[in-house]
């Protein structure tokens, strides 16, 4: 039964008006609803539950990633809105921080205001 239901992604995060700002002004997720234990955005059908907790320590690896269709006018949208892009350092990612993986997928990390680690990728 699990497996013909819709996911909904879990997220937390240290100040919700920030990241109401962040998921609904700058990413551009659908605004579906808030109340006292979370705030919820639409991603193409799937809904994120976004809770507040006073300590997070976000995980040091990606929580939630966009596959796109093309990684270049993702990226230039993201970077327009002034979304900067971590570097690693790991061969095969350049100067921007888009990597390029082995097998050709391309993947671009991003933090929310709470440092949350996010994604956008292509697959070859």
């Amino acid at each position: 039964m699990i497996d013909s239901a819709r996911i909904c992604a879990f997220l937390q995060v240290t100040d919700r008006p920030k990241a109401k700002e962040f998921y609904v002004d700058v990413l551009g997720l659908a605004f579906v609803s808030e109340d006292p234990f979370a705030l919820v955005v639409d991603s193409n059908g799937i809904h994120i539950r976004i809770g507040e907790v006073p300590d997070l320590k976000p995980a040091q690896v990606t929580v939630l990633g966009w596959d796109v269709a093309n990684i270049e006018d993702a990226f230039a949208d993201l970077s327009a809105k002034g979304i900067e892009f971590q570097k690693y350092g790991f061969p095969g990612q350049d100067e921007r921080g888009i990597w390029t993986t082995p097998n050709g997928d391309k993947v671009a990390w991003f933090k929310d205001p709470s440092g949350n680690v996010l994604s956008i990728a292509q697959h070859a």
